[in-house]
């Protein structure tokens, strides 16, 4: 057996590296999977619903598009004065939110799970 021939015969060191290299990308890309799936998983549920307003002429606050709204999340003023919304009710495109969403309405909170977002600061002008 001749130590040089030995040494120079790299025959199997393509099939041994790319073996390698495909475990190395799989572990990898299941790492990646499973933190996008278990890291937004969590925050998802929480996020605040997209929705656009309007105001007609009477100062009615109108839903324009977007997500469904639900009463039990929705909250206007500081949480004492504001505008009392039904139970279970939900609000969808061409829904009035609010009939007089005025200086003592605003703004229109969503709340749920200790998550919670501002949809509309500004009250709705009559004027």
């Amino acid at each position: 057996m001749d130590l040089k021939t030995l040494i120079q015969d790299d025959d199997a060191v393509s099939p041994v590296i790319g073996v390698i290299l495909m475990v190395a990308i799989t572990v990898i890309l299941a790492a990646v999977i499973a933190t996008f799936v278990l890291g937004l998983g969590d925050s998802l549920s929480n996020q605040a619903p997209q929705a656009s307003f309007s105001c007609n002429d009477t100062g009615a606050l109108i839903h324009d598009g977007g997500d469904e709204l639900k009463s039990d999340n929705l909250e206007t003023g500081d949480g004492s004065t504001g505008f009392s919304f039904g139970t279970g009710d939900t609000y969808s495109a061409g829904s009035t939110v609010v009939p007089e969403f005025n200086n003592s309405e605003a703004p229109l909170t969503w709340s749920s799970d200790g998550s919670s977002a501002t949809l509309r600061s500004e009250s709705c002008s009559t004027t």
